[in-house]
């Protein structure tokens, strides 16, 4: 594999530095200060790959490996007519992107939100913080922070109650925390949403279920992927996390079936997959290593992380690597496998780029505020640890199969 770490550009309190010593050859990043439906033109791409390689003369290289993201305007995700001067300019991104020699693209369709918790600094036994989903938290801001009119037919009547318990009990900053948690921005943003407009924005979607954002998905993929296959680009979709439906709003990047269709919608090796072990290991029903097997051609970039699902199976957190409910020995020796098959068949650059997600706060960074405090699971040294952790099994399998 091609290892790799997210850098969310100058600001990020991760240095380029810090990612070179922890054995990175690639950056993973996005021009996160460009608003989402406009064009990334040349001469930002190029600035973003300049600061990459400013010091490749004196230190090991890096390159700007993966865009994590580019991100799809809602108006696309709606279906609405402007989705069109969107898909354009997302074309045009494109374009720009593979002039400047960056191949591969990251992006999603959630609705509204990314990745959710409830939990950004969940205590492990040995003292370290993970991020956390409690389906209990979530619904008590649905219900009773939020107070979205429909909120009531997503929980059970027994949930709905545990919440309210919990609800009254809490104090005002409990609440303001939970608000801000769930409501944070997109990683690499710089603002979370806002209460007093998110319902209007999930509004926006009552009228459209599972058939129609999976529509409107398909159209978008059928849209951009033979474009990308042309422009020798590979496209990969991150699946839901968490992989359900949420606050009313239909997911449709959940589970094998669900890739599966995607894929026969625009049949082309361009149309890919962000192939996360974190969020598709939360269900159950997702068996990982078979799933590599089945739609092994079409990964083009791997978020390597694992969950815990706890005694309530709809509460999870973030495990260390190598643990959790993620078989990590036989989602890498898959991994393996499939690049031996590209290699064997000669199908040019076969290292799939892979990058160590959602580390643990450990060590110095519990105690980083202000300006020096990273993004939530992306700390230098829990991804460290994992990386780590990932290169010596992959070397392990390597060697085993040899």
């Amino acid at each position: 594999m091609m290892h790799t770490m997210r850098w969310f550009g100058p600001n990020d309190p991760v240095s380029l530095m810090h990612i070179r010593q922890a054995g990175c050859t690639g950056v993973v990043s996005a021009l996160h200060q460009i608003p989402v439906g406009e064009v990334w033109t040349i001469e930002k791409i190029k600035e973003r790959i300049q600061i990459i390689e400013a010091d490749n003369d004196k230190y090991s290289p890096l390159t700007w490996a993966v865009v994590e993201s580019l991100p799809v305007h809602e108006d696309i995700k709606k279906g609405l007519p402007s989705r069109e001067i969107y898909i354009e300019n997302y074309k045009i991104s494109l374009r720009n992107l593979a002039a400047c020699g960056i191949k591969t693209v990251c992006y999603n369709f959630m609705p509204v939100l990314d990745w959710s918790r409830t939990n950004l600094n969940y205590e492990m036994p040995d003292g370290s913080k993970a991020l956390r989903f409690v389906w209990e938290d979530f619904a008590l801001f649905d219900l009773y922070i939020l107070k979205r009119a429909k909120a009531p037919l997503d929980y059970t009547e027994e949930v709905q109650a545990s919440a309210l318990e919990k609800f009254q009990k809490m104090t005002a900053e409990e609440i303001a925390l939970l608000t801000n948690t769930v409501l944070l921005g997109l990683p690499g943003s710089e603002e979370a949403f806002e209460l007093s407009n998110f319902e209007a924005l999930l509004d926006n979607y009552k009228h459209i279920g599972d058939a129609e954002l999976r529509a409107n998905l398909y159209y978008f993929v059928q849209q951009i992927a033979p474009l990308a296959q042309e422009l020798g680009v590979n496209l990969c979709i991150h699946p839901d996390d968490p992989p359900k439906s949420l606050l009313g709003l239909p997911r449709v990047v959940s589970t094998e079936n669900d890739l599966a269709q995607l894929m026969d919608a625009c049949d082309v090796v361009a149309n890919g997959i962000t192939f996360c072990t974190g969020s598709l290991g939360v269900r159950e029903d997702n068996d990982l290593p078979k799933m590599i097997q089945r739609f092994g051609e079409r990964i083009h970039f791997l978020h390597l992380r694992t969950t815990k699902r706890e005694e309530n199976p709809l509460n999870f957190h973030e495990a260390a690597h190598l643990a959790g409910d993620v078989d990590m020995y036989e989602v890498v020796k898959a991994i393996v496998l499939e690049q031996n098959r590209r290699k064997a068949a000669n199908e040019g650059v076969f290292a799939i780029p892979m990058r160590p997600d959602h580390g643990h706060l450990m060590l110095d960074d519990l105690d980083k505020t202000g300006k020096s405090k990273s993004y939530p699971g992306y700390a230098a040294i829990g991804r460290l640890k994992g990386l780590a952790e990932l290169r010596g099994l992959q070397l392990g399998i390597e060697r085993s199969l040899e």
